[in-house]
């Protein structure tokens, strides 16, 4: 579980595709503190376990799966990386519940500045939605962000300077490719009310 409060942005150093899936190696200095092999880190949003480790930089598998409902199969050496450690039971949970299990990448349509602060609007379909709300939190390449304002096809989010300067959502462009993951919560409400309307 993670909160979606990017710890630092890494940057990938090697990656080893075969076929179907890959090895990527990561370079890091906060998020190896006190990281372990077998640790689950969050990379733009993705839930993946640390295979191996070394002073300054940490490797981890990625699966076909994962390369299929993610953005992680873009990667290129000297690409940018949200990182951020799973959550301690003792931690504060500043952004909100995440999981790191992506629901669909979405892409970004729209980017304008307004003032000291930009807006971007993001691509999503709708099977995802339902679980869209305005005012509520989304993740967006494993950075929490509260959702400015909902369009038919997509949603808009406001990105002020200290996001775009510790993510790397101050990097992005128009029509690239991002995570997604809605809130946990919509889902186990959805689950609850689907449950009883067939009990």
């Amino acid at each position: 579980m993670f909160t979606g409060i990017v710890e630092e942005v890494g940057i990938i150093q090697l990656i080893n595709r075969s076929p179907q899936s890959a090895k990527i190696e990561i370079e890091a200095k906060k998020t190896l503190g006190n990281s372990k092999i077998g640790d689950s880190i969050a990379v733009n949003g993705v839930c993946l376990t640390v295979t191996d480790l070394a002073l300054d930089r940490f490797s981890m598998d990625i699966t076909p799966e994962t390369l299929r409902l993610t953005n992680l199969g873009n990667l290129k050496i000297g690409s940018p990386v949200n990182l951020e450690r799973s959550v301690r039971l003792m931690d504060r949970v500043s952004g909100h519940l995440v999981q790191g299990h992506v629901d669909e990448v979405g892409k970004i349509l729209d980017w304008k500045d307004e003032g000291n602060s930009s807006l971007m609007r993001v691509s999503i379909s709708p099977k995802s939605m339902p679980y869209v709300v305005y005012k509520g939190s989304i993740t967006v390449d494993g950075v929490s962000l509260t959702i400015a304002n909902l369009l038919d096809d997509s949603f808009e989010i406001s990105l002020i300077p200290h996001t775009k300067a510790v993510t790397t959502m101050g990097h992005k462009q128009i029509e690239d490719q991002v995570n997604i993951e809605v809130d946990l919560i919509g889902r186990y409400v959805e689950r609850l009310l689907t449950y009883q309307q067939k009990n």
